[in-house]
């Protein structure tokens, strides 16, 4: 009798343990399929971005080697023999205004004032709408230098270019200081250089200066020695419409100054 009534409680037992371990079964294996399919997906997922990091870590070698190619063919005495050969002039400067058909954009350059604020470089609607105390020229005249020694280079257009238009509003000249040096570009050394930097009285003439990499605005302008100074005369538009390189010559600001009211006319 004992054992009839022990026999079924047995086996439900049995049973019971049965189900419960089936259940645990299944449960471990739904947990491994979905840690499986996870795995998979962030296997997935990382050869995706490896494959990205490795077509933009291409990309950044690849330019990077053509700049320390191009870096490498022209070296500081290639610069100075350039200079010491023709005085600077690395290039006749233009008779008169660029065509506008051949004309291109001066490229974007963000420059510092002596007081610390900031400017976009070249001007346009967009920058005067930003800052009400600026107003777009017709006339821009841009001396660009890479060194301190080219800096006499670039005063010598931008005086004589600022007499001959004394009686006109309508002309700007920017003094680019353009400083590569990481060191200046520190933000603690860059304001301290900036409370020492040459600043202008005159509300036509603006000494600027851009800190960092310039290799790219550089490219875009065809600059390769930095030795020398660069001038850009820029119309309302911000297009190039005569360029001059080293000292100024007689002749050569003459060239400017009627390709300057020129211009004007064409306003």
């Amino acid at each position: 009798m004992l054992r009839r009534l022990l026999q079924p409680a047995s086996t439900s037992a049995a049973s019971l343990a049965l189900l419960v371990q089936q259940k645990i079964i299944f449960s471990a294996s739904a947990g491994m399929e979905s840690l499986r399919r996870g795995r998979h997906y962030q296997i997935l997922f990382r050869r995706h971005f490896i494959d990205l990091h490795k077509m933009v870590d291409k990309e950044a070698i690849k330019k990077e080697k053509a700049r320390l190619k191009d870096e490498l063919s022209r070296g500081y005495f290639a610069d100075i023999a350039e200079i010491r050969e023709n005085s600077g002039k690395i290039a006749p400067a233009n008779e008169t205004l660029i065509p506008l058909t051949e004309a291109v954009k001066f490229p974007g350059l963000v420059v510092y004032n002596s007081d610390g604020s900031c400017l976009d470089l070249p001007l346009s609607e967009q920058n005067v709408n930003n800052n009400t105390t600026e107003i777009i020229p017709s006339a821009s005249l841009y001396c660009l230098s890479f060194r301190a020694s080219s800096q006499r280079m670039t005063e010598s257009w931008s005086t004589p270019f600022l007499d001959a238009f004394d009686a006109s509003s309508n002309v700007q000249v920017y003094e680019v200081s353009l400083i590569d040096s990481w060191l200046l570009s520190l933000s603690p050394v860059k304001n301290i250089f900036l409370k020492i930097a040459k600043s202008s009285s005159d509300p036509r003439r603006r000494f600027v200066y851009s800190f960092g990499d310039h290799y790219d605005f550089r490219k875009k302008l065809q600059i390769l020695n930095l030795l020398t100074g660069y001038i850009f005369l820029l119309d309302g538009h911000s297009r190039i419409r005569w360029q001059g390189f080293g000292s100024a010559t007689p002749e050569e600001l003459s060239y400017l100054v009627s390709s300057t009211s020129l211009l004007f006319e064409q306003k």
